[in-house]
């Protein structure tokens, strides 16, 4: 398998393998089509690599049942790969209107998030995806500074995935890797519906 060489060797005082193995700060954003897709395909990868893995979704209904959360569950019960966890933070709202008030759903977006750093600290999961977690971002709901400094000064070797539009532009200068997913075509704008199999 090719192996990247990277452009520039900075002046750290690290190995090449500590340099090559510290965890990262991912962020995916943007437009396009395929944020939480490619999360879950490094989830994925980290399950294959033996790590627990815990997925943290925050405007995805409770009883949306995506091929990912289900794929993933089977190979973390296999014993084969790394365990998953899966954690739905909330009704989900963002595209149906549900039942409560917003400050219901900040306040559940507050509860998820106390959780994520308290997995942090016992440093629970090797990779965690935090699924559309830039909208209870953007909407306020959680303080940026508080969420900051938790993924930046996490302990251990954890690996953290940040997927939605619009994240905010602090968290991406933070960010290890940052990849910002653009349309060009989508067939919601041909007045088609997401449909089984691609969407979900």
């Amino acid at each position: 398998m090719p192996q990247g060489k990277p452009a520039v060797v900075p002046d750290d005082g690290l190995t090449t393998r500590q340099r090559r193995t510290r965890p990262l700060l991912m962020v995916h954003t943007g437009p396009g089509k395929g944020k939480s897709t490619a999360a879950f395909g490094m989830a994925l990868r980290a399950w294959n690599q033996g790590w627990p893995v815990g997925v943290f979704q925050f405007v995805k209904s409770a009883k949306w049942r995506v091929g990912e959360e289900r794929a993933l569950k089977l190979l973390g019960a296999t014993g084969e790969g790394g365990s998953v966890a899966w954690h739905k933070m909330g009704e989900g709202w963002s595209w149906i209107q549900r039942p409560g008030t917003e400050e219901d759903h900040a306040a559940d977006a507050r509860e998820g998030w106390e959780q994520i750093k308290r997995d942090l600290a016992a440093e629970t999961y090797r990779f965690y995806v935090l699924d559309e977690f830039t909208y209870p971002l953007k909407w306020g709901w959680l303080d940026l500074d508080d969420v900051l400094a938790a993924l930046t000064s996490r302990p251990g070797n954890q690996h953290v995935v940040v997927t939605g539009r619009d994240a905010p532009e602090r968290l991406v200068e933070v960010a290890d890797l940052v990849t910002e997913m653009g349309k060009v075509r989508h067939p919601l704008d041909a007045g088609q519906k997401g449909q089984k199999g691609i969407e979900w």
